[in-house]
């Protein structure tokens, strides 16, 4: 399969090539994809080097002018060494820009803690205004950075390594029913839907695919929910979105089980696929939470 930080690199040259409003501000990583064409527009692809306070200051700088600024690093370094600049630089300056992330919650495992970043997505939802996007499919990536670029707003794109083997349409604030059921409603973001349907393929769910998840799709979770049980299932911290699921079934007495990344920390290397699994993010573990999850309800 195609690779998303790949598609990711050569989607953002084209922007940048087709629109001169369009700018790629990044910090070393992915560098290797950008060399021609930054010295075709030096000054609209700039490499700040390893200073990732500043990628995102002068991101947006760039976004103050009136230029649309994409703005790329590893998710560790991009949110978590650089939320102060994210905060004021675009939440209280009120302008609009593009944050891309590679690297995900534990993509490079072997770079032990310093490259991981499963709070990437809850320290975003602090800041107002941001849309977030969880593609979970190279082809999703492409469709979402080209509707951000072309948009005035801030968004945050999470691009994951991991994939699924279908893309669906990205549809900002609408969630996609894969397939209906009567015993509970899965919601699996992003990168975690195949693993959600590998876990529940002769289960009688229902399950709801986002590859955005900001704004949250509170209208679609309730218009498929045949009973108030709610399983939802992301690529980072787990239950980032709980509290969106909350509200939306605030009026309807209703259970909810969150899968995701816990909160202890794994000091093993591994590989992104060990760490899932000591998660219990991979079919075998959702499996097991969401048939505990159902029996409780049965033997209540």
């Amino acid at each position: 399969m195609t690779d998303p930080r790949r598609v990711f690199a050569d989607t953002a040259v084209s922007l940048v090539e087709d629109d001169l409003s369009a700018a790629l501000v990044y910090a070393e990583i992915s560098g290797q994809f950008f060399g021609d064409a930054a010295r075709r527009h030096p000054e609209r692809i700039i490499n700040v080097g390893i200073r990732e306070q500043l990628l995102v200051s002068v991101g947006a700088g760039l976004a103050l002018t009136g230029m649309r600024p994409i703005v790329h690093t590893f998710a560790s370094f991009l949110i978590e060494r650089a939320f102060e600049q994210i905060k004021l630089g675009f939440g209280h300056q009120d302008v609009g820009g593009v944050l891309v992330s590679s690297g995900a919650s534990f993509d490079i495992s072997a770079g032990g803690r310093t490259h991981q970043a499963p709070g990437d997505v809850a320290l975003v939802d602090t800041v107002p205004g941001f849309r977030i996007h969880v593609p979970g499919h190279a082809d999703e990536v492409e469709a979402v950075l080209r509707q951000a670029v072309a948009g005035s707003g801030r968004d945050y794109i999470r691009v994951h390594a991991a994939q699924n083997s279908l893309a669906y349409p990205v549809t900002p604030g609408r969630f996609h029913v894969v397939r209906r059921g009567s015993a509970a409603t899965v919601v699996a973001v992003g990168p975690m839907l195949d693993p959600v349907l590998a876990a529940v393929a002769d289960l009688d769910v229902s399950v709801l695919y986002a590859n955005t998840v900001r704004p949250f799709d509170a209208h679609g979770l309730r218009e498929v929910l045949d009973r108030p049980d709610v399983v939802l299932v992301e690529p980072y911290l787990c239950g980032t979105s709980s509290h969106l699921v909350a509200a939306a079934l605030r009026d309807l007495p209703h259970r909810q089980l969150a899968l995701g990344v816990g909160r202890h920390e794994l000091r093993r290397y591994g590989t992104p696929e060990d760490h899932a699994a000591a998660h219990g993010m991979d079919p075998v573990g959702i499996r097991r939470s969401v048939t505990a999850f159902l029996a409780a309800r049965a033997a209540a």
